[in-house]
């Protein structure tokens, strides 16, 4: 068991991918998919290493990614047979690493989650650690704010009356968990068994950084966000 960590983050990594082919590897604005959130986290002083739960490790390495690169802050483990799939619920696999990697808090995201930067994970870290000593909140989740119309399958509205319309930006809020983040320590995730725990706190992102790739279209659109902030920044 790997052991005296502050924070670790978690960056679980298969090689198939249902909807786009081989998409945690495949070229995006210029590198690699993974590599891009993995930057990101590489860019936070604060996380003492990067546990990637894999089952592509031979992949990783054609893509110039070794056991203890970084410094030693990055940290391949090899998924168990037994949690690997496509139907595999990812609290198994995170359960695999907080089993094997000791740590006080854990960060975990996704590698379809390439335009977070690692400015937005140290305000998230800052604000899960706050929200600890002053909410006794146990742990944090990445949330878009979301104030528009709803409705039901049969067209039924669900947040608003349709012979009463008000301003969007007058309707209750609601939040949508994105997928970007999640922090959590030990003892929350044991108490629920997932990345959530019993009092966690919200944590809103701009719409423009939180894209979650899951289909072509999400692949698109984030790219040419990336490549456009690329070519800003020159």
């Amino acid at each position: 068991m790997v052991q005296n960590f502050q924070t670790v983050a978690l960056l679980p990594m298969k090689a198939h991918s249902a909807r786009v082919s081989g998409k945690n590897f495949r070229e995006f604005a210029g590198k690699p998919l993974f590599r891009w959130v993995l930057d990101s986290l590489l860019g936070v002083g604060a996380i003492d290493a990067v546990v990637i739960n894999t089952d592509a490790r031979d992949i990783l390495a054609d893509n110039g990614l070794l056991d203890g690169d970084a410094g030693g802050r990055i940290v391949i483990r090899d998924r168990k047979p037994e949690i690997c799939g496509d139907f595999v619920s990812m609290n198994m696999v995170l359960a695999d690493d907080i089993d094997a990697v000791t740590a006080d808090n854990y960060v975990m995201t996704h590698t379809t989650n390439p335009l977070l930067r690692s400015r937005t994970i140290e305000r998230a870290l800052s604000q899960y650690k706050s929200s600890m000593q002053k909410l006794g909140a146990d742990s944090l989740f990445s949330v878009n704010k979301v104030q528009t119309r709803f409705y039901r399958e049969d067209g039924s509205a669900i947040n608003h009356d349709p012979d009463n319309l008000i301003r969007t930006q007058d309707l209750e809020t609601w939040f949508e968990e994105n997928s970007n983040l999640y922090i959590f320590n030990r003892d929350s995730f044991a108490k629920t068994n997932a990345r959530i725990g019993a009092n966690p706190v919200m944590f809103e992102m701009d719409k423009t950084e939180s894209v979650d790739i899951d289909g072509q279209a999400e692949w698109d659109m984030a790219e040419a966000m990336a490549v456009y902030q690329q070519d800003k920044a020159l």
